[in-house]
């Protein structure tokens, strides 16, 4: 039986290998769209967090209001976010995805898929389940360690 730090060892060595994969996703598919990583990253948030105003993505970027603008005004222009009203309060702006960028999101989540099913195409029925159990035994540790207070 493996020890925990042998564990944690194999489980780090597989988020690097997963983690190259889908960053090598996000760069390729930021570049073929003429987007910088902190725009595309901008849509992940949005994508993720769903809307929300300026200073919520200036915040999480750790960047100032003036700054988020300025590049959600690029975003505005190039047809991947709009801007909305807040229906509880009209003065307030909020910013939101546009079906254009859903789809560019959607292409980086198909290819990161696509490696996944090659992956999984490349193990015989037998490690494929092993696998399977294994991760979902994974998921939900994880999420009973997520509903855990700190």
């Amino acid at each position: 039986m493996p020890s925990t730090n042998s564990l944690v060892a194999v489980l780090n060595d597989w988020h690097e290998i997963s983690r190259r994969n889908l960053m090598s996703n996000l760069f390729m598919c930021a570049r073929d769209h003429g987007l910088t990583m902190a725009q595309f990253g901008t849509l992940l948030q949005l994508h993720h967090r769903g809307a929300c105003g300026v200073y919520n993505i200036g915040n999480e970027m750790g960047v100032t209001n003036s700054a988020a603008s300025q590049m959600l005004e690029r975003l505005v222009q190039l047809d991947l976010v709009a801007r909305t009203e807040d229906p509880k309060d009209r003065r307030v702006k909020l910013i939101v995805l546009t079906e254009k960028s859903r789809q560019i999101l959607h292409e980086t989540n198909q290819a990161f898929r696509s490696w996944l099913g090659e992956l999984a195409e490349s193990m015989t029925s037998s490690e494929q389940e092993e696998v399977w159990n294994s991760l979902n035994l994974l998921i939900e540790k994880a999420h009973q360690l997520e509903a855990t207070p700190a």
